[in-house]
């Protein structure tokens, strides 16, 4: 059961950071951004998901 929970947040967390690579930010936001989402785990993921997702171009001009 844990290795399927694994496995889950490891696909969204490619994801998460291939959505990040595709935003029109700078380099340095996308480095940001991506690390907080690996080094986070699901806090992380949830966080981006539900929040920072929409806002990350505003934060990151």
């Amino acid at each position: 059961m844990s290795s399927i929970v694994y496995i889950i947040g490891v696909v969204l967390s490619i994801i998460a950071v291939l959505d990040i690579i595709k935003k029109p930010i700078s380099i340095v936001g996308k480095i940001i951004s991506a690390a907080c989402v690996l080094l986070t785990s699901w806090i992380g993921l949830l966080v981006y998901y539900l929040y920072a997702k929409d806002h990350l171009t505003d934060w990151f001009k």
